[in-house]
């Protein structure tokens, strides 16, 4: 398969002719005691700073602040040092997130200060046989940066997200380096970092603990057309989550193209790789490489059924026009799962032209969950969670798929559902070259 990506970082354009005018939000009444709301004070030095060349609003360190929502502007370099405590109360915040931008180009959020989330004051109970909180109605988002060029997010921390993280919607060139998030496990939707119909994306050096997914690229519907999300690089991040690694979907309402993953560690997972393509939108030209992985089941709660590596092409309902997955390379990638290297599309969507080179997956189960089934949500179309025994490698409804190197080996006292080294079923243009391991029960089948 040849492969074409052009990544294009973050384009910065700095001029050092100019000096940074610092607008302290001390200056401008803010409290800093962590139970007064300053949220009209910091709002007040942003504005400033926004009015001054190369201002810069300082959240000084040692002080605390409780706000709600706070409207970025154009050109400033928000300097978080000290800590953001959001507030609990809804008529605090003017849109549906805390720190929110809109067009807002040359914009940085910097600083190694933090943004504490609160989240199990959004919640209303712990659902103990499920494993989870239970949300209120309302919960706001952590970032909602909306059309920004040259944006930069750096070194900063946040935790306990009520709901997603770092919500980035039809941004062009950005960077988001050094960002630690530290959500809980338990919460729901907690996502870490996810790019919208965004383009012109590194995403590097981050570390992410997450409930919900930790990096997620996806293209929701919206009712204005931000364009595909395009040139994408994530890469030397470490990852534990109780969802997807690193994934693709399942909003794929546009068109989502050239997007490489590389060297990135993902402690834990309910899977480690993930493609879910289940609207309208093209999926094409990803890359995973140099991953290593871990996956298992959680609480059925959770999506995600320990599978190593999920691509799937199912329509969301039984009206959904769904677009295709097709220029897919899996490269040097290696882990432990309870689940199938899964690769599924369907008779309304056949995946295409997939590579997997050097992958080499430790198949085991060591957790307390029912197994023996595959996780389709979110479909109609299909069985949410379908009986299904453990292939190392699944294949359905594929077209040119070529596993060159790739390594399966079994625990010992593997459960009787454990299965085939590979299933094909209804695929085209099938090869494997040097393939290294026994099957846990019968000799590879292809129907």
């Amino acid at each position: 398969m040849k492969r074409t990506l052009i990544f294009c970082g973050a384009l910065l354009l700095v001029n050092f002719s100019l000096t940074a005018k610092d607008f302290n939000v001390l200056d401008f009444g803010a409290k800093g005691d962590g139970v007064t709301l300053d949220t009209l004070a910091i709002q007040r030095a942003i504005d400033a700073a926004a009015a001054t060349p190369n201002g810069r609003v300082v959240i000084p360190r040692w002080w605390t602040f409780l706000t709600g929502t706070l409207q970025l502007k154009s050109g400033i370099d928000f300097r978080l040092n000290g800590e953001l405590i959001i507030s609990t109360n809804p008529a605090d915040y003017s849109s549906d997130g805390v720190l929110v931008a809109s067009n807002a180009p040359n914009l940085k959020i910097t600083g190694s200060g933090k943004i504490s989330g609160r989240s199990l004051e959004f919640m209303t109970s712990y659902d103990a046989a499920d494993e989870w909180w239970l949300f209120k109605e309302w919960r706001p988002k952590m970032f909602v940066l909306t059309g920004c060029t040259n944006l930069v997010v750096r070194d900063l921390t946040f935790s306990d997200a009520p709901f997603w993280g770092l919500h980035m919607l039809g941004c062009e060139n950005v960077l988001v380096e050094n960002v630690t998030v530290k959500n809980r496990l338990d919460v729901p939707n907690d996502d870490g970092i996810d790019p919208d119909h965004c383009r012109n994306v590194e995403i590097k050096n981050c570390n992410l603990t997450c409930g919900d997914d930790a990096i997620v690229i996806k293209s929701t519907r919206q009712t204005n057309d931000f364009g595909a999300c395009a040139n994408i690089h994530v890469h030397d991040c470490k990852i534990l989550t109780q969802d997807a690694g690193l994934k693709i979907g399942t909003e794929t309402v546009g068109d989502i193209h050239d997007i490489l993953f590389e060297r990135c560690k993902i402690v834990s997972s309910s899977r480690g790789l993930c493609i879910q393509l289940r609207d309208e939108g093209e999926i094409s030209r990803v890359t995973f490489r140099d991953i290593q992985f871990v996956s298992r089941y959680h609480s059925d709660p959770w999506w995600g059924r320990g599978e190593a590596i999920s691509f799937t092409a199912h329509p969301r309902n039984a009206e959904t026009r769904i677009g295709k997955l097709h220029d897919v390379l899996v490269q040097n990638v290696s882990g432990t799962a309870e689940n199938s290297v899964r690769i599924n599309g369907s008779a309304d969507s056949r995946i295409q032209n997939v590579q997997l080179e050097n992958v080499a997956v430790s198949f085991t189960r060591w957790t307390k969950y029912p197994g023996e089934v595959y996780d389709n949500r979110p479909t109609k179309v299909l069985s949410p969670i379908e009986p299904h025994a453990m292939d190392a490698f699944n294949l359905r409804f594929v077209d040119n798929v070529t596993l060159t190197n790739c390594a399966v080996s079994w625990a010992t006292n593997s459960p009787a559902y454990f299965q085939n080294a590979v299933l094909a079923e209804g695929v085209t243009g099938f090869k494997i070259n040097g393939f290294k391991g026994d099957t846990a029960t019968h000799l590879i089948l292809e129907k």
